[in-house]
């Protein structure tokens, strides 16, 4: 009781002296969500009001629900919200298993340099940004000049057009994503196995347990709290699809549009050429309620399931 007491009267200055390392080190984060995420929050009424460059976001005329009845008469709701969610589900199902799967390889590897090297070359896709990936697909792909249709020609067999073939993006798409994910998302779980009791491994050894036996029983369970803390983490942004990389790599292939149009790349044409600034805030505010509810819904259900694995 007198500790609390004294904490109180040295009060909060006296705090954040005490712990300024701590306040330094958080506050380029901070920053980062106060000005990206805290300060354009007053945006959002463009979604309601007919925008005009010389009113500005407070000056414009308001219109109400207008921007939404357009954007829901588009004829292209349904399938941009399907894209998105399906599309997302088999990236974060996707990149989930396998992270899991490399973070476990890894653990399990003997060797020490290779296990760094392995890393290494994993982690390096991470870096590399979508506007290179798409100009390597490209020159690879390329109906007319790619390498692929090069080599396809010099052994006699017909060319290949995956730029006219939209089934074909249904399995590449998924396949860039966790090829350029998959080494930043394994090293969160590999972190989660390294924390673990090593004891609980020797012991289930002197009983007699296998390396398969170890990780079904020991590894998956201890893994359990972080698959599902990370999952949550990403189905709150379940209705934000991948914008850069398709925007990259099929840019406006309309060939392509009825199997890879999301609500950003949707958004994202209405913004830039019908020049539609409501349109376009309103299906940002569409987005972000749906990806509200998904996430209140799933937390929901994981909190009466167990509530120590909930975010809230």
């Amino acid at each position: 009781m007198r500790d609390a007491q004294v904490r109180k009267k040295r009060g909060f200055v006296y705090e954040i002296v005490k712990n300024r390392v701590l306040y330094v080190m958080f506050l380029p984060v901070g920053l980062y969500f106060l000005v990206l995420a805290y300060l354009p929050m007053p945006g959002i009424i463009i979604a309601f009001k007919e925008y005009s460059y010389d009113g500005g976001i407070f000056g414009s005329k308001w219109n109400g629900m207008k921007n939404f009845d357009y954007f829901f008469q588009s004829g292209k709701l349904w399938l941009v919200t399907k894209n998105t969610l399906l599309y997302n589900l088999v990236f974060l199902t996707a990149s989930t298993v396998l992270a899991v799967i490399v973070a476990i390889l890894i653990a399990e590897m003997a060797g020490k340099w290779f296990k760094k090297t392995a890393q290494t070359f994993m982690f390096l896709p991470y870096f590399i940004s979508w506007v290179t990936v798409s100009a390597f697909f490209y020159n690879i792909f390329n109906y007319d000049y790619g390498a692929l249709n090069g080599w396809l020609t010099t052994l006699g067999s017909e060319k290949i057009d995956i730029y006219s073939n939209p089934d074909i993006w249904l399995l590449l798409l998924p396949i860039f994503y966790v090829w350029k994910g998959i080494g930043f998302s394994s090293v969160l779980y590999l972190a989660a196995i390294m924390g673990t009791d090593q004891e609980s491994y020797e012991s289930a050894k002197i009983d007699g347990a296998n390396l398969f036996q170890r990780i079904w029983h020991i590894t998956l369970p201890l893994l359990r709290p972080t698959i599902i803390t990370l999952v949550l983490l990403g189905l709150s942004r379940i209705m934000r699809g991948e914008f850069d990389m398709f925007y990259q790599l099929i840019g406006d292939n309309g060939l392509l549009a009825d199997k890879t149009d999301i609500i950003d790349t949707f958004v994202f044409r209405t913004l830039i050429f019908a020049n539609d600034f409501g349109m376009s805030s309103a299906g940002g505010v569409y987005q972000s309620v749906l990806s509200f509810f998904i996430i209140y819904t799933v937390n929901w259900l994981v909190k009466r399931w167990n509530r120590d694995y909930a975010l809230y």
